[in-house]
């Protein structure tokens, strides 16, 4: 402290309250310090009697005193405050100004009336100043004073027990002794004749007052004694508040940090005239100075550097030991309000204590909220990276999820007990159940994930062992079809559906959720064949024309049939079509509930056996196929309606007449081409008039032996020229052919005949004329007759094939093969 501050004036002259100033007193002598430990001290006497005199040598004060040389007047003007010097505890004195006082005139009382009562409030001890030759006297000057302070202390509805320490100045050889009862009578009188409200007319001055009386030689006349008895009443005051000092039965006492407040309360209490309550006055005090002092406190706190950093480092993720740190920094102020605050009126401390703690705690809340969302935070991804590594480790799904949940809530219902603090009972249930919600949340969806992957797996395994196989099955339907097709269906549904159950108990799914997953993979598994189903159903036309084909146009080996003409056109037709009409049976309707229909008999029955010109008749309401449903059927397994089936058939046997017209034509032809010898009656006829020419011949074996010749000469320019191929395509067309090569060929065969004849291979002249070869004729004889006359291409007609009856070698239609007998002839 710099400037030593030794007295202030607390109340000037026109009763103004010098707060500022008291305030800055207590900082400098350190009175907020001292909590109840301090006793204050007044003084009030007539004017001029030596107050300020003796609170100086007392108490080592520096109260301005009287110049005795410049004459008796006011010195002390107002209400002054000092601390006294040498004095345990803290003791700090008031020096009033005197009574009965010139300066303020006889009527103007107010002032002294408002100062005593002042004095009596907040004072422990009140020294009464007072001349020794006016005890015992009727119209002494401390008669009025004593009035005065008996009349005011009826204004306060509970007196502090303040002790009034008589000081008798100037004291004569009259001993204390013979003095002090004289007093004391005095003093009762002056009670006694003061009037008392009705409440306080039976109480004893004792219970106001505790009354002490000293006496003082002449400061003036004898100083040294005056100064020894000084330092004799100074020890009075040591330890004046410890039981049976002087002021050691004091009661209502305010802490020293409130003494300032208090004091301008009561002075604004007292100026406005009013009745003093000070049990009332002291809880108020309380009151203002906890709230005051827990502001403070509050203020500290939010600005405290501990716990700044605390609460920024929140903000980045969760802090170990938040709570212990936190609740150390809240005791820690908690314990300076208390310190402070410990001598107010209990009631009033604890409870501002409480809205300390109150607002502290809101104060911190939010930073606590924030650091269980990142707890929350935390364990929910330590949740999901712990599953997602038991997943990996092959765990059942619901044994790892509810592992790593027990897990994750249990570390962060100890982070939350890291973070409680002990001033408060938060509680996080409502983070926990939100973490919670969080780990179901995502453990139902991986599951969702998990369980959508499995079922898509399980899902393909099934299209890939049942699509193709159906397919399969379909294209080569028969009468066990759907009986493979359910075979094939019960099989891998049930393989499937055995290991989908075994992935399935990982889960560890309530029966109703297993039950319908499996039967879901069961109707997918019905579904893919259904489907499959359907697609083939759509292709019906063109498995009807394959079969037809199949088995009209090969024999029972499974070889390509040649219309030689001793086939029964007639009936394979009938057994191709039936076959077709089989398949057509098998793909009209799902078939995998073994439920029996009459399908294929009623297709056979109305479309096989029924006359061609009944089939040409108009839809009736008898014609079995005239309806959109099939008994015993349901619409979602029908595939092809019976109208239909019947339009399909109309449409089936309309494309497939061309190769049953093409297989007669082919039977035909090859008959023509079979038949050497001429009708009966032509042989006949030829004999009956070629009998002498016969004879001829018999007769002259020359004319064989020429006539044998020529026939080979013929027959070697028939097959050269290969005639029967030739007029295949048309009268006028073989003979352009055959004009353009007759000539040619004559020669060619000559010069190789000349060739043979002298022994020497034979050369062709004409390099531009190869040698004629049949097979060459016969190509371009095919090339010309396509080119003139291109037939209609057809499956059965285009694999039809003829047979040699000279050969007896099978070849097709288009390219016979040349008899080896002839082709020998040819290259003679």
């Amino acid at each position: 402290m710099g400037e030593e501050i030794r007295s202030v004036q607390l109340i000037d002259g026109d009763g103004e309250f010098n707060f500022p100033g008291v305030e800055h007193f207590m900082k400098a002598t350190k009175l907020a310090e001292c909590g109840l430990s301090y006793a204050v001290v007044s003084i009030m006497g007539p004017q001029s009697s030596g107050k300020s005199t003796l609170l100086n040598r007392l108490f080592q004060t520096d109260f301005r005193e009287m110049d005795a040389l410049r004459g008796r007047s006011q010195t002390t003007k107002g209400i002054w405050l000092a601390k006294c010097v040498g004095i345990d505890p803290c003791t700090v004195v008031m020096d009033l100004e005197g009574t009965d006082g010139r300066e303020r005139g006889e009527d103007d009382t107010a002032f002294e009336k408002q100062s005593a009562l002042f004095a009596l409030a907040i004072s422990d001890i009140v020294l009464i100043n007072m001349w020794c030759h006016d005890i015992g006297r009727e119209q002494a000057a401390n008669k009025p004073l004593l009035k005065t302070v008996f009349q005011v202390m009826m204004r306060l509805f509970s007196p502090r027990k303040t002790t009034l320490l008589f000081v008798i100045r100037d004291k004569t050889k009259t001993p204390l002794e013979h003095l002090e009862p004289v007093l004391r009578e005095d003093i009762q009188k002056i009670w006694d004749s003061v009037s008392r409200p009705d409440a306080q007319k039976d109480t004893t001055l004792s219970e106001f007052f505790n009354l002490e009386v000293t006496a003082l030689s002449s400061y003036e006349e004898k100083e040294v004694q005056f100064e020894n008895q000084v330092a004799e009443l100074k020890q009075r005051f040591v330890h004046s508040i410890a039981p049976g000092g002087l002021a050691g039965d004091r009661r209502g006492v305010v802490p020293a940090s409130g003494f300032s407040f208090s004091a301008q309360q009561i002075w604004k209490v007292i100026r406005e005239n009013k009745d003093l309550d000070l049990p009332a006055h002291k809880v108020m005090v309380a009151t203002v100075r906890c709230e005051e002092i827990a502001n403070e406190k509050l203020s500290h706190l939010t600005s405290d550097e501990r716990w700044l950093e605390l609460e920024e480092a929140v903000q980045s993720g969760p802090v170990s030991g938040f709570g212990k740190k936190l609740g150390s920094i809240l005791d820690a102020y908690m314990s300076e309000y208390d310190m402070e605050a410990i001598y107010f009126d209990e009631g009033v401390r604890t409870a501002k204590r409480k809205q300390l703690e109150s607002k502290a705690l809101h104060l911190v809340h939010p930073t606590y909220q924030a650091l269980l969302g990142h707890l929350r935070t935390k364990f929910l991804e330590k949740f999901k990276n712990d599953m997602e590594d038991a997943l990996k480790s092959r765990k059942g799904f619901a044994s790892s999820v509810r592992e790593c949940s027990q897990t994750s809530i249990l570390e962060f219902d100890q982070g939350c007990a890291d973070a409680a603090l002990s001033q408060a009972d938060w509680d996080a249930s409502r983070v926990r159940e939100k973490l919670s919600r969080d780990i179901d949340a995502h453990a139902h969806s991986v599951q969702n994930a998990k369980m959508s992957e499995l079922t898509r797996r399980y899902e393909a395994k099934l299209t890939e062992s049942l699509a193709e196989p159906v397919e399969c099955l379909f294209e080569a339907a028969g009468k066990d079809t759907w009986a493979s097709i359910r075979n094939l269906y019960k099989h891998e549904a049930e393989n499937a559906l055995s290991e989908f159950s075994s992935s399935l108990s990982g889960f560890e799914l309530d029966k109703v959720a297993f039950d319908e997953k499996i039967m879901n993979l069961k109707e997918f598994a019905r579904s893919v064949v259904e489907k499959k189903a359907r697609e083939e159903a759509g292709k019906v036309l063109i498995r009807m024309k394959d079969r037809f084909s199949a088995v009209f146009s090969q024999d029972k080996d499974s070889m390509p049939r040649v219309w030689t003409g001793k086939e029964d056109v007639r009936k394979i037709t009938k057994n191709a079509r039936a076959e077709a009409l089989k398949l057509l049976s098998v793909m009209a309707a799902i078939r995998l509930d073994e439920n029996p229909d009459k399908i294929e008999s009623s297709l056979l029955s109305t479309l096989m056996d029924a006359p061609i010109a009944q089939e040409m008749k108009p839809v009736t309401s008898t014609d079995p196929l005239a309806s959109s449903t099939w008994e015993e059927v349901s619409p979602s397994n029908t595939l092809i309606t019976p109208v239909q089936c019947k339009s399909l058939w109309r449409q089936f046997k309309t494309e497939t007449e061309y190769s049953v017209t093409q297989a007669i034509s082919a039977q035909e032809a090859h008959k023509r081409g079979n038949s050497v010898l001429p009708p009966p009656w032509a042989i006949l006829a030829i004999a009956i008039l070629g009998f002498n020419e016969l004879m001829v011949l018999l007769r002259n074996p020359l004319y064989l032996l020429v006539i044998f010749v020529v026939f080979l000469l013929f027959k070697a320019l028939w097959v050269q020229l290969d005639v029967t191929t030739l007029f295949q395509n048309g009268i006028l067309s073989g003979f352009l052919s055959l004009s353009t090569r007759f000539l040619p060929t004559v020669m060619d065969i000559l010069r190789r005949l000349a060739d043979e004849g002298q022994g020497q291979p034979h050369v062709p002249q004409n390099p531009q004329h190869p040698p004629l070869d049949p097979l060459s004729f016969r190509r371009d004889s095919q090339r010309q007759a396509q080119l003139s006359n291109p037939p209609v291409p057809d499956a059965s007609s285009s694999s039809s094939t003829l047979s040699s009856p000279r050969s007896g070698v099978e070849c097709p239609a288009t390219n016979r093969m040349v008899d080896a007998d002839t082709e020998a002839s040819s290259t003679s």
